[in-house]
């Protein structure tokens, strides 16, 4: 009896501590800007993964009026060319948020752009997804 209550609570702490787990967060600069990109899948995984990308100005103020796209890409391996994908991002709130579709496991490089008032910043930053 104490075998299955101690499976039990180990089933239940599995699946609430999966529950809870946190994004996968990157913070960095893009030129004046403190971006933050949050990934709802950490690590994030082949397939649909929501992205959300938040940018501060100098002032710390939310920046709102920019146009910002994903680009991820995985080089070129032998028997296979590199892959080069878009995902377009929408405001809301204060966020921009998208959809990456990572189409296999493995080292991806990801680059938000942001691009105000005829000036595009740039942030760079790879992820493994599994």
């Amino acid at each position: 009896m104490i075998k299955w209550i101690a499976i039990a609570a180990s089933v239940v702490l599995l699946i609430t501590g999966s529950a809870y787990a946190k994004d996968y967060e990157v913070k960095k600069k893009a030129g004046d800007y403190d971006v933050t990109v949050k990934i709802d899948r950490n690590p994030p995984v082949v397939g649909d993964n929501n992205i959300v990308v938040e940018i501060k100005d100098a002032k710390g103020g939310y920046v709102t009026d920019a146009k910002v796209v994903v680009e991820y890409t995985m080089p070129a391996m032998p028997g296979m060319p590199a892959m080069n994908y878009k995902a377009k991002t929408s405001l809301d709130g204060n966020e921009y948020k998208g959809k990456m579709n990572l189409s296999m496991s493995g080292s991806w490089s990801i680059e938000v752009k942001i691009t105000k008032a005829d000036k595009t910043s740039k942030m760079k930053f790879s992820v493994d997804a599994q």
